[in-house]
C-alpha cells in the first residue's frame, strides 16, 4: 500500500512539471527563433525591395510578411477564443515597410500574450487548438524559407544564415547562441 502511494505521488509530481513541456518546447524551440529571424529579415530587406517577387506569379516580399501577420492574428485569436482582430483584408492595406514591419512585431506580441495564458491541458484541449498553436511555429518557418530566396536574390545574408556564421566565427556553441536569442527575446 505504502508502495503504490508513493508511485502514485511520483506520477502526480511528474505530471505537474511535465505539463508544460508542449508549450515551453514549442515556444522556445520553434517560435521565438523564427519569431527572431522573420523580424530580422523584414528589417534588413530594403524598403524599395519590399514588391520584390522572384517570379511574377508569386507573392512580393511584403506581401509574405503581411502574409505571416495575419496568420499571427487568425491563430492566435482561435487560440483566445476571439475574433480575429487583423484579418487579411486590413493585412493587404498593409505596404509601407514601416507599416509591415510595426504590424509583424504587434502580431507576434499577440502571440506572446496569448502563449502566457496557456498550458499544455488548454492546448490539447481540441484538435483546433493544436493545430492553431502549432501553426503558428510551422507556417512561420514556411514563410521564412520563402522569404530566405527573396533576401538571397537580393545579396543579403539570412538571418539565420549570420547567426551561424557569428557562431562560427565566435566559437560560440549552440547552446550559447541559443542562451543570446532567448536573451534578446525576452528583451523584445
Amino acid at each position: 500500500m505504502k508502495m503504490t502511494f508513493l508511485l502514485l505521488a511520483g506520477l502526480a509530481v511528474a505530471q505537474v512539471h511535465a505539463q508544460d513541456n508542449l508549450t515551453t518546447t514549442n515556444v522556445q524551440r520553434y517560435y521565438m527563433p523564427v519569431r527572431l529571424f522573420l523580424q530580422a529579415a523584414a528589417d534588413v530587406m530594403p524598403a524599395e525591395k519590399y514588391s520584390f517577387k522572384l517570379a511574377p506569379e508569386q507573392m512580393d516580399f511584403g506581401q509574405w510578411i503581411n502574409h505571416s501577420t495575419e496568420r499571427n492574428y487568425l491563430d492566435c485569436s482561435t487560440l483566445r477564443g476571439e475574433p480575429n482582430p487583423m484579418p487579411k483584408a486590413k493585412t493587404d492595406l498593409l505596404k509601407s515597410k514601416a507599416d509591415i514591419i510595426k504590424n509583424l512585431k504587434e502580431s507576434f506580441d499577440y502571440c506572446d500574450a496569448t502563449f502566457a495564458k496557456l498550458d499544455d491541458q488548454k492546448i490539447l484541449a481540441s484538435p483546433q487548438m493544436v493545430a492553431s498553436f502549432l501553426h503558428t511555429s510551422v507556417h512561420n518557418n514556411e514563410i521564412y524559407g520563402n522569404i530566405v530566396g527573396y533576401l538571397r536574390a537580393n545579396h543579403i545574408v539570412p538571418p539565420s544564415t549570420a547567426m551561424v556564421q557569428e557562431m562560427i566565427k565566435a566559437k560560440k556553441t549552440p547552446d550559447q547562441m541559443f542562451k543570446e536569442m532567448m536573451d534578446k527575446y525576452n528583451k523584445k
